[in-house]
């Protein structure tokens, strides 16, 4: 969802420049310091993650989304749209990815790869549920109205879905000390 409605600004582009006067490029920018930030966020919310456990940052970012897109549906200039698109919404979509392969990997030992590849399959099909359900809401009525659903729909979805989430259980004091003296194949050594 958080990375579906980053992506589905191209679908608001062209409602948005017509009616607000702003120019394309002005409004694209906002989907650089989403790349930006979620970049950088990744780190921030790595370290939180480390500390507080993956729940936590879920569902700040999950509560910082759904804030950033019902502001952004709301702002009245280019410049206030870009940091709450363009920065809270990149912020809010970094909560989400890395700590989430760091969750999935810690849970599985066995076919890890592919848990991980599942929850990045999730950016794949993020723009195919999100944007055309955007632009079914903008030509239904309006992209302010669209944005603002597709915001409270983050929260309606995603506030709940944070608190399915879950820390791996700690390892046995046994198991944890066959992991120490294992070498690369997983066989024990002597």
């Amino acid at each position: 969802v958080a990375l579906g409605a980053m992506f589905s600004l191209a679908i608001f582009l062209e409602p948005m420049a017509l009616d607000t006067d702003w120019s394309r490029a002005g409004i694209s920018s906002a989907m650089t310091l989403n790349f930006l930030v979620m970049g950088l966020g990744g780190f921030a919310w790595g370290a939180i993650y480390d500390r507080y456990g993956a729940r936590i940052v879920v569902m700040t970012g999950a509560v910082l989304l759904g804030l950033a897109l019902v502001l952004a549906s709301r702002t009245g200039s280019l410049l206030v749209f870009q940091i709450t698109y363009g920065v809270l919404v990149g912020l809010a979509a970094s909560a989400f990815f890395a700590p989430m392969i760091a969750l999935t990997a810690a849970w599985f030992d066995t076919n890890r790869s592919l848990a991980v590849s599942l929850v990045s399959a999730g950016m794949g099909v993020a723009p195919m549920t999100i944007s055309p359900f955007a632009q079914w809401l903008i030509t239904a009525y309006d992209w302010r109205t669209a944005m603002f659903v597709i915001g409270v729909a983050a929260w309606a979805l995603l506030v709940p879905a944070a608190l399915l989430v879950r820390q791996p259980p700690k390892p046995a004091a046994d198991d944890a000390a066959f992991d120490l003296a294992a070498d690369d194949t997983g066989m024990s050594v002597p």
